[in-house]
């Protein structure tokens, strides 16, 4: 079927059910970011394959709506199809709700399939309902009907990730939560989200690429866990550890007749950001709806997680020393496509110890391609990298003991002056989110601007977030924490020591080059005065900042001292354990300005 054959298809099953539009977004029952492909529906009905978009269907129009990251992309993957591009705007909401309150008529019914959708997320869009009393039914589900060849479910291996790694055992992990759930007088406390199930019971899984979590529904009481995933995914070996533990296995589907077997009297702890509308009128008992316990225990990384970090951080660093050496090498001999380096960072990166795999895809754009933000090379239509120009490259790798996540922009050739300003630009942003020093109570809306205020003297922006909480051998985009110039309704993260995030402010020229630059830092304390506590971070990421795009005369002496400093760390941690050739080209690259 093309795209406009499953647009048909789609608008026969709602008049079937008497809708006047339907709503499909990208997300799986439990609100994930990247999901399986059995759960691509929007992707399906679109041909659009980045990761974050909605689209709507009525009987007149088809849209996408999506962010800036994915204009150009979704401009060439809609183009051969009647699906209409809508630009959304940071800090706008949802957009569509609001479109759809428009452009239908009073009374319409909106459909949806409830479990791809929070709890919040149809809180808002009956808000933006309400005036034209639009209702909106969320127990359609008119993909499932017409989608004929979908991908089954994963069926992938659910293993252990010892604690050697972890730091903690889930039985001291479950019984801080139950200690919390005491405090906040819960009963109940039901678990959507794969990445807090994952790190509270120790365990990973291959079900969506890149990201090491299994399909799963977790359950705490007072004094019992229930696991609700596929069991045959689990070796009896690891189901007797569970078991051992306390933990009570039960299959994935269960979960919504479970629920309705809970005491009416009691209270259910759930996040409404995370937890399906089907799911959560499916609750007998009194809810209470806060952000998840373990959302927050998570993104505090232990002592032993963030010792682990910084080791993998020096695997990381060495393994892009080769595969940047080898890029220089080869394009003196020959072109080398965008997607033969991609596989060449995995290659080198898999040669170091305990590695997993990519964290995501790998952005590897040549010139133009570098100003798409989420930009993917693919083999038929990639650019070749010659010895000019410019390279943009965010890439990652997923370890045992931890998770990375770099950019680096580097030139190929001589620089144009507008190269070197721009790129420039760029970096005193990075220095300064890096070298903040700021009070306790902080949150990354106020930060955010550090990043930004450089580019903003010259009448420049970029339209991404500036960084992201990075999981521990976990999703690589990790929340709450985060740099963004607005909450999307969630409030603002106010950061403490032991989370991770990333540095990454960029500047992008449609059609000419992308500049990014990004580092993993590390919140710390940075001691106490009258006016009481103060954090700063340590930049942990290790590997070079290419000097030929820096005009070194719009750098500050501190943020000179700064840059110093980081390539004289670099030099140090990463050149002990490389060859003597590597090791020259390594101390050339972190030449100090």
């Amino acid at each position: 079927m093309t795209v406009n054959e499953r647009i048909a298809a789609l608008r026969r099953a709602m008049r079937a059910h008497q809708l006047d539009a339907y709503i499909i977004p990208s997300s799986d029952p439990h609100q994930s970011e990247y999901v399986s492909e059995h759960w691509k529906s929007r992707e399906w009905i679109s041909d659009f394959t980045g990761s974050a978009g909605t689209v709507v269907i009525t009987h007149e129009h088809a849209g996408l709506w999506t962010d800036s990251r994915y204009f150009l992309q979704a401009e060439e993957q809609l183009a051969e199809s009647d699906m209409e591009l809508h630009r959304m705007t940071i800090g706008k909401g949802l957009e569509y709700d609001k479109w759809l309150a428009e452009q239908l008529p009073k009374g319409s019914r909106v459909g949806c399939n409830g479990l791809l959708f929070s709890k919040n997320q149809i809180k808002y869009i009956n808000i933006g309902f309400e005036a034209k009393q639009l209702e909106i039914v969320t127990d359609v589900r008119l993909i499932n009907d017409i989608w004929e060849d979908r991908p089954s479910l994963p069926q992938a291996e659910i293993f252990e990730h010892d604690i050697e790694f972890a730091g903690k055992s889930r039985g001291d992990k479950l019984a801080e939560i139950r200690e919390e759930m005491k405090r906040m007088h819960c009963d109940y406390y039901m678990i959507s989200a794969l990445d807090e199930i994952a790190w509270l019971f120790n365990l990973r899984g291959r079900d969506v690429e890149c990201n090491p979590v299994f399909y799963a529904y977790a359950l705490i009481t007072s004094t019992e866990s229930f696991l609700f995933t596929n069991i045959d995914k689990l070796l009896a070996e690891l189901r007797s550890s569970l078991s051992k533990d306390g933990v009570q296995l039960l299959p994935y589907e269960q979960v919504t007749t479970y629920l309705n077997t809970l005491d009416s009297t009691k209270t259910l702890l759930l996040d409404p950001f995370t937890t399906s509308i089907r799911l959560s009128e499916l609750v007998p008992c009194r809810r209470l709806e806060r952000e998840s316990i373990v959302r927050w225990t998570k993104a505090i990384k232990n002592d032993t997680e963030i010792a682990h970090f910084r080791t993998t951080l020096v695997k990381d660093g060495l393994a892009l020393v080769h595969a940047y050496r080898w890029l220089e090498a080869e394009t003196k001999q020959r072109s080398v496509s965008e997607v033969e380096f991609g596989d060449k960072l995995a290659e080198f990166r898999a040669q170091q110890k305990y590695y997993y795999g990519e964290s995501f895809h790998p952005i590897v754009g040549y010139q133009g391609n570098g100003a798409i933000v989420h930009y993917r090379a693919m083999p038929e239509t990639c650019a070749q990298i010659e010895a000019e120009g410019m390279l943009l490259v965010d890439s990652g790798g997923q370890y045992f003991d931890g998770t990375t996540d770099i950019t680096r922009t580097i030139t190929l050739g001589n620089p144009t002056q507008e190269q070197k300003t721009h790129f420039t630009r760029v970096l005193k942003g990075h220095i300064n989110l890096a070298a903040a020093r700021f009070p306790a109570g902080t949150n990354g809306v106020q930060l955010d601007a550090f990043a930004r205020s450089p580019l903003w003297e010259d009448g420049m922006n970029y339209s991404h977030g500036t960084g992201h909480g990075i999981g521990f051998f976990l999703n690589v985009h990790e929340f709450p924490p985060k740099f963004a110039p607005t909450t999307n309704g969630r409030g603002a993260t106010v950061l403490k020591p032991n989370m991770i995030m990333s540095n990454e402010p960029g500047l992008y020229r449609q059609d000419k080059y992308g500049i990014r630059t990004e580092n993993l830092m590390i919140c710390v304390e940075d001691g106490e005065t009258e006016f009481g506590k103060f954090l700063k971070f340590e930049t942990v990421t290790l590997f070079p900042i290419d000097t030929k795009l820096i005009d070194v005369n719009l750098l500050t002496e501190k943020e000179k001292i700064w840059f110093n400093d980081y390539h004289t760390t670099v030099f140090e941690q990463l050149s002990p354990q490389l060859d003597e050739a590597a090791t020259e080209w390594l101390r050339e690259k972190c030449a100090t300005l």
